[in-house]
Order: structure tokens, then sequence, then C-alpha cells
């Protein structure tokens, strides 16, 4: 389990990084236009997949008041697609600090947004952290054709197990 959640986790960097360099390449205003998706542009997309990372991140590491970055941050879009890139980077550290198989079978009890409380293995909190990510970058990829981006990289899984 470890192994696969490794390479899921290191998925999950190569591909928000592939998406992310192909938004630096927008145009200006780009990453605002208005575009009908979940969210209703690039960096409310961008924002809300780096804002799940982060919860879930700090709920792995047992925070005791996990922030919902997207509602606290007041940077530069640049910085915040950086920040998204280390919390995504930090879950590769977190998945390989793991002592064993046991650790991820491991019971998080945490509260969602909400204040509901809910309980589930840590290895499932990282399944769904992995595979919410790749559905906004599934979007993004529909956001950047509509902003203008003509040459997108493909994320699927098997174009990063093929470069290994």
């Amino acid at each position: 389990m470890k192994e696969l959640l490794l390479q899921y986790a290191q998925y999950n960097v190569w591909a928000n990084k592939l998406i992310l360099d192909t938004i630096g390449k927008l145009e200006d205003g780009a990453v605002d236009k208005e575009i009908t998706s979940s969210f209703p542009s690039i960096r409310e997309t961008v924002y809300h997949v780096w804002s799940a990372e982060y919860i879930w991140l700090q709920r792995l590491q047992l925070a005791e008041h996990p922030v919902w970055i997207q509602g606290e941050f007041n940077g530069a879009f640049e910085q915040a697609c950086g920040d998204w890139q280390k919390v995504s980077a930090t879950f590769v550290e977190f998945v390989e600090k793991q002592y064993d198989e046991r650790a991820f079978e491991h019971v998080l009890q945490f509260y969602d947004r909400q204040k509901a409380s809910h309980k589930m293995p840590v290895y499932q909190v990282l399944h769904h952290v992995f595979n919410h990510s790749t559905y906004h970058r599934g979007q993004l990829v529909t956001m950047l054709r509509q902003a203008g981006a003509t040459d997108i990289p493909g994320t699927d899984f098997i174009r990063f197990a093929r470069k290994k």
C-alpha cells in the first residue's frame, strides 16, 4: 500500500506542476476570466484545490485548528501556485515517513468545515486527496482551453508511470 500511495503522491506533484506551468503561460487576466465550471475561474479552481490539499495535510498532521487557506490568503497568484506545489510535495514526505503499512490503516478523526465529526483511515484520506486533485485538474484543462491555451500537457497517470 505504501508504494502505491507514494506513487500517487509523486504523480500528484508531477501533474500539478504540469498544469501550473501551463497556467503560468497564460496571458494577463486569463486566470480571472469567467468560465463556467465548478468554480468561476482558473484562479478560484487553483485556490480550491490548493486549499483542499492543505486542509487535508493539516488534518493528517493532527493540527488542532486546520485552516482553509483560500479564505485567509491575500498574496499573489504566483505565490499561491508555489505554495500549492509545496503542499503537494509534503504529501510525498508524509507517505515516505510512515513506518509501516499499519500507519495507513490508522483511523483519523477530524472535523469538516461545518464542524461535523468524521473518521476515515489514512489511506482513504490520501486516496481522496489525490483523486480530488485529479478531478479538478481535468476541469482546469477544459478551462485552460477556453482561456486560449493550446499546448496543454497530458496529465494521465500512465504518462507519469511511463516516465519513471
